[in-house]
């Protein structure tokens, strides 16, 4: 279609729900008289203002309402860490009233990233009569993901508490300021980050949280192990096609996973078949950049996103024939190449490599003899450092908390850091999937944590971080589990790492590093095998890394198919 029109605000506009709560929307809509399809966002971050013209250019009715108990609507606010929160019932009721508008055609699509993206999957699984496709973009399948792969992400969630979710209730509350999340990032920046970052117990937070948040603060502190979303359920009840967007560095790259379980489980044939995956060198949420956290993926890394939402839009809810349902259920990005791939499923099959360490004792030194080689050797040995829980390795991030793509350069000065590195390379190595560390390790401690990231080691030095994975020992075996294990035994961890797409070129070498911290992006494990939320006590362990003989510690690398 190439009518672009101009385009009308309504503020404000109420919609009553089920149980008579009303809840408030701001409509763009085309400035001429018709029916149009329509495009609904639902918030709990404070509804659009602007930012919508693209969609009404392009034809449709973009809604963006304020979920219930936020901002300008009725109601209180009930967050996504319980089972039951109301948002499904209510997108629900939502899409019905919207396709029952004059200016609608009766054609809705959903869209929206992250806790937007959730509310969208919340609503499909009721299967509205008049909803026809959406695009719910980078939330994971399960909550546990977002902050609990072992230990709590301390920084994220406080900063998101503090910021993003507490200004609003204070102001619907009449509590002293901040009441916008502008006033409380400006202070978070400027005052008071470092207390909450450094804040101990994590327990005793909550109290610092208004009413309507602290409770369920605290509730998800005290079960980590909850899964409230439960998305082997939902999928089975949705029924209409999904577009995906995520990035190799977005905290909530478990989004992928969504995809080969709707191909499997979809209700429709159009919901296993036509939902589509589209993955960046992008962080949360994903713009579509070609540059990171100052790192420059290249000219073929942006991507304008809205314009691959119209086109998915203007297939399902115009019909028109695009070209979107012949393409590829994945397109995804190869770092190192700056080369867009296509697959049917996520992740694409292929064939594993391994690579093992070796070391002569030394690997806590970045220019030490810590290697990967293809044979592992048959005598054994270790390599050891120790973790202070006083000085745990900082996160390497901007200030605004989102990972991306770090240089660890910045930590070669630090002694609690193990390096494993290949020989420059004498021909490109392609990854793509999941990679995963098999570790023989040991702590002095009865818990503590091990961090693994892989690298791309650079000619002029440069070491860019690819991906990383954790486990806690207390729960190497599931999070649903805790196992201690004796001081000094010698324990598997399987560390799977975040999925990526990357081309470790010749003349590079492929690092490995191991430590037992990432602070404040990861709570610390505090060494002492007690409940780290509630206590305080900080330990030193030492920790040991086995590798050759019977401990063949290895990194395992999902390769491209040939």
């Amino acid at each position: 279609m190439d009518d672009h029109f101009g385009f009308k605000v309504e503020r404000n506009v109420e919609i009553s729900m089920r149980d008579a709560t009303i809840l408030r929307a701001n409509v763009f809509r085309p400035d001429v008289q018709g029916r149009f399809p329509a495009l609904l966002e639902r918030t709990p971050y404070g509804k659009a203002q602007e930012g919508m013209e693209r969609y009404v250019e392009a034809g449709y009715v973009v809604v963006a309402q304020d979920s219930r108990g936020r901002y300008d609507s009725d109601g209180d606010y009930v967050p996504f860490t319980v089972e039951h929160t109301g948002d499904a019932e209510d997108g629900y009721d939502t899409v019905e009233w919207l396709a029952q508008q004059p200016y609608c055609n009766g054609k809705v699509g959903t869209m929206g990233a992250s806790y937007n993206g959730w509310m969208q999957w919340e609503l499909a699984r009721l299967r509205p009569p008049h909803l026809v496709a959406m695009s719910a973009q980078t939330i994971p399948l399960e909550l546990t993901e977002v902050d609990w792969p072992g230990g709590f992400k301390a920084g994220r969630r406080v900063k998101w508490w503090m910021t993003s979710m507490a200004p609003d209730l204070r102001r619907r509350q009449g509590l002293p300021g901040p009441h916008t999340p502008l006033e409380a990032r400006k202070l978070w920046d400027e005052v008071e980050h470092g207390r909450w970052l450094g804040f101990l117990p994590w327990l005793e937070l909550p109290q610092f949280l208004p009413p309507g948040l602290a409770q369920y603060a605290e509730d998800w502190l005290r079960h980590p192990n909850r899964r409230p979303w439960q998305f082997e359920r939902i999928h089975q009840e949705v029924e209409v096609p999904n577009l995906d967007f995520t990035g190799w560095y977005d905290h909530c790259g478990g989004t992928m996973r969504h995809l080969g379980l709707m191909q499997e489980n979809g209700r429709t044939q159009a919901a296993r078949e036509h939902t589509k995956l589209v993955i960046g060198p992008w962080n949360h949420p994903c713009l579509g950049q070609r540059e990171v956290c100052g790192i420059d993926f290249g000219p073929q890394a942006a991507v304008d996103l809205t314009s691959i939402t119209i086109r998915w839009f203007d297939h399902w809810l115009k019909g028109v024939d695009n070209g979107m349902e012949r393409e590829a259920p994945v397109r995804y990005f190869v770092m190192g190449t700056g080369v867009w791939k296509s697959a049917l499923t996520w992740p694409p099959s292929g064939r594993e490599q391994a690579f093992y360490f070796t070391s002569q004792g030394d690997a806590d030194q970045v220019q030490g003899t810590g290697q990967l080689v293809s044979q592992g050797e048959t005598k054994g040995a270790h390599d050891s450092y120790i973790y202070d829980a006083r000085d745990p390795v900082p996160t390497l991030w901007t200030r605004d908390l989102f990972s991306g793509p770090t240089d660890r350069r910045a930590l070669e000065h630090r002694s609690d850091i193990l390096y494993y590195r290949t020989l420059p390379l004498d021909e490109e190595i392609e990854v793509t999937g999941y990679p995963e560390a098999i570790l023989f390790a040991s702590s002095s401690a009865v818990d503590t944590d091990f961090f693994v990231r892989l690298i791309d080691e650079y000619p002029d030095g440069l070491a860019l971080e690819m991906s990383y994975g954790m486990v806690r020992a207390r729960h190497r075996n599931g999070l649903d589990r805790e196992e201690l294990p004796s001081p000094g035994e010698i324990v598997t961890f399987s560390v799977k790492l975040a999925p990526t797409a990357c081309c470790f070129r010749r003349g590079h070498r492929i690092r490995l590093e191991i430590t037992s911290s990432d602070f404040p992006n990861h709570d610390r494990n505090h060494n002492t095998g007690g409940n780290d939320l509630q206590n305080v006590d900080l330990a030193i362990a030492q920790q040991s890394v086995f590798h050759g003989g019977e401990f063949s510690s290895r990194l395992l690398l999902p390769l491209v198919p040939g």
